[in-house]
């Protein structure tokens, strides 16, 4: 069993960007590596990477355009992030694909975003909050992504992955 989630790897060009961001260290702001960006589509927990690849072999993913933006925001009170729109087809299709396997039960509604950084309680981050970040690109494949814990944050590690269906031209 391994910590696992389903995502899609932004572009170079959606990196660039969101790289463009002030990043200066602020007392309370863990800024997550450019590296370790991605757009979960579901986060399965512990699992079986082998179940999980045999589940995706057969999936049916849907094309799909993401759209990040139009600005950065706050998800809760702990996560500082690019909103992305566009990709809740495919986040349907993948948990229909994997029904039954995790610990853990798909969110009951799918809300796209990159997480930038993350905050404490009582941090402020509004020299970040609302700053513009658009950009769109197609997405051409879920990753199966292991999750290891560390005390410094989460690194990630692509087990596999699998294309979409291509959008018609």
């Amino acid at each position: 069993m391994a910590r696992l989630f389903l995502a899609v790897w932004p572009p170079d060009h959606v990196v660039e960007m969101l790289g463009g961001l002030p990043r200066k260290d602020q007392r309370g702001v863990r800024f997550v590596p450019p590296e370790s960006w991605h757009a979960t589509l579901r986060f399965l927990g512990d699992a079986n990477p082998d179940e999980v690849a045999d589940a995706l072999r057969s999936a049916s993913l849907p094309a799909a355009t993401a759209t990040v933006g139009p600005a950065i925001d706050m998800l809760g009170t702990h996560s500082l992030i690019a909103p992305i729109a566009g990709l809740d087809e495919l986040a349907a299709a993948i948990v229909n694909a994997t029904d039954g396997l995790g610990t853990l039960a798909p969110r009951p509604t799918y809300n796209g975003h990159i997480t930038v950084a993350r905050v404490k309680r009582g941090a402020i981050v509004r020299k970040v909050v609302g700053m513009l970040c658009a950009s769109s690109f197609k997405v051409i494949e879920v990753a199966l992504v292991e999750s290891r814990l560390h005390p410094t944050g989460s690194t990630y590690s692509t087990l596999a992955s699998w294309p979409v269906a291509r959008a018609a031209e």
